[in-house]
């Protein structure tokens, strides 16, 4: 990525733009324009006029403009998986898999949106609200601001913006300038299925863009780096504006004695290499118990030396894609030569692959422990470190070891014990005898610990965060006047003590209290 500008005679910048590189070949494969303070603050100013009439649609109507947008994907797949492999440097199967995510999420969130967001009557005990009709409703924040990370310019961008328009929000996303291509296609696809002029935008840019979107939006949907996130949730603050963040990951796979290790296995490369280990929920830490270390490894060995890497030319002709974002090859040097340095060994690649383009070879990593980078920092690469355990509580014991808690996987054969296991992780998410297929479970929340982010995406509450919950009381037997109200009876108020007694106190009289 270059970004080019030329200044006006008084110095002010005009014509800003960003070229897109092909991370695979070094190639330009678009330019996009680098959005000024200006340029954001309009667009959420479109926004903010288009969203009241987007929410009196009913959702059945709101539903309908997302069965356009799930047909207009299938259609135009091919053009949006190249869109994808072009900017991102992944292979095509990753890409599929981001295509598979939009369509899904578009039937998803078209079905459940109203389910979700139905009022809920309310309940009290209290005799001080007899004949009270109380229920909450949900009401869309207004403007939703998304920055969408490099990593999956589907999934993470407009991905996050479907369940906000599906709340009866305005959208405006700030893609990746590494990977904007895709979200502008997105804006493509909204005018040509004639959903309403400016309920989704998409402005370009690198980081002031997206402070800009922060400074204005009525919510920030973030995902990346821990670090950013932290001042996008600073900034949110100072605004009195919610946020959500996923974060970073570190996330753990744990490998029981009782496991299938042809499953385990198969599980650790997939989840340790798809995407090119480019995902927050990649696997990138495996902690073995001891009796079955050496043929688990020694299997896993057999696996990594099978996978490919490259520039993906079709389907099958490779495993693992690029490196999407430049300074994340130095991060992946810089934690697998720390390893080395402090005693790890390298069973499979270790460097960085010869070009054009940007490739680190998948990279198998034993002997570490928690003195290593490597076991402590999110990679985010195609490396995979591997540590022996004596048992599953130092598994557990090390796997809480972690500034992170996004994601974390237990391979057993023991369900129980697994599942006993699980619950003492200290991590949002928790899978057994899988790594990240519960990302496809829109149902299920997802969402991290820690340093690994606030709030959900999916799930009942990854479409109420869009929203604002309202309480609402109706009396709909008024009298004149209540025992309460001024001016103030001391007969009115000795009968509520009477009451209070009667109803709480004789019960702690019976409980002896």
């Amino acid at each position: 990525m270059a970004q080019t500008r030329s200044l006006t005679p008084d110095g002010a910048r005009a014509d800003a733009h960003i070229a897109v590189d092909n991370p695979a070949t070094g190639a330009v494969v678009g330019h996009v324009a680098d959005a000024s303070a200006q340029d954001v603050e309009q667009a959420v100013a479109r926004a903010r006029q288009a969203q009241p009439g987007w929410a009196e649609l009913s959702a059945r109507s709101r539903a309908e403009f997302f069965t356009r947008g799930r047909r207009w994907l299938l259609t135009h797949r091919q053009e949006i998986i190249d869109s994808i492999v072009a900017e991102n440097g992944k292979t095509q199967e990753d890409a599929i898999v981001e295509i598979v995510y939009g369509v899904s999420a578009f039937a998803h969130w078209a079905k459940r949106a109203r389910h979700y967001l139905a009022d809920t009557k309310i309940r009290s005990l209290s005799p001080f609200v007899l004949g009270r009709s109380m229920y909450t409703r949900r009401v869309p924040l207004g403007v939703v601001g998304v920055i969408g990370p490099w990593n999956n310019p589907l999934i993470n961008s407009f991905g996050d913006a479907i369940p906000a328009l599906a709340a009866g929000n305005a959208v405006v996303l700030k893609p990746s300038e590494y990977t904007p291509l895709t979200a502008l296609l997105m804006e493509k696809m909204t005018r040509e299925c004639g959903w309403p002029k400016d309920v989704f935008q998409v402005v370009t840019g690198a980081g002031a863009t997206g402070q800009a979107l922060v400074d204005t939006a009525d919510f920030v949907m973030f995902t990346g780096s821990t670090k950013t996130g932290r001042a996008v949730a600073a900034r949110a603050g100072e605004r009195l504006v919610p946020c959500s963040l996923e974060l970073g990951g570190k996330d753990a796979l744990i490998v029981l004695a009782d496991a299938s290790l042809e499953r385990a296995v198969n599980v650790t490369l997939h989840g340790a290499l798809c995407n090119g280990g480019q995902m927050c929920t990649s696997v990138e830490r495996v902690y073995v118990e001891e009796p079955v270390y050496d043929a688990f490894v020694a299997r896993l060995r057999r696996r990594f030396e099978e996978v490919t890497s490259g520039r993906s030319a079709g389907l099958g002709s490779t495993d693992v894609g690029a490196m999407t974002f430049p300074p994340q090859m130095s991060i992946v040097e810089d934690h697998v030569k720390d390893a080395v340095g402090r005693g790890a060994r390298v069973l499979v690649g270790g460097h960085t692959a010869p070009g054009p383009g940007r490739f680190f070879e998948p990279t198998l990593l034993v002997d570490v422990d928690h003195t290593m980078t490597c076991m402590r920092e999110e990679t985010f690469g195609p490396t995979l470190p591997v540590m022996k355990v004596a048992n599953a509580e130092e598994a557990v014991r090390l796997v809480n070891d972690s500034t992170y808690g996004l994601q974390a996987s237990i391979i057993s054969s023991n369900m129980k014990r697994a599942r006993h296991l699980a619950e003492r992780l200290e991590a949002g998410c928790v899978t057994i005898n899988d790594a990240q297929t519960n990302y496809m479970a829109f149902g299920l929340p997802m969402g991290g610990w820690k340093e690994s982010g606030l709030g959900v995406r999916h799930g009942a509450e990854g479409i109420r965060k869009y929203t604002r919950l309202q309480a609402v009381s109706v009396n709909r037997f008024p009298t004149r006047r209540d025992l309460h109200m001024l001016p103030f009876d001391p007969s009115a108020y000795r009968s509520i003590l009477r009451l209070v007694d009667l109803m709480y106190g004789n019960r702690l009289r019976r409980r002896g209290k």
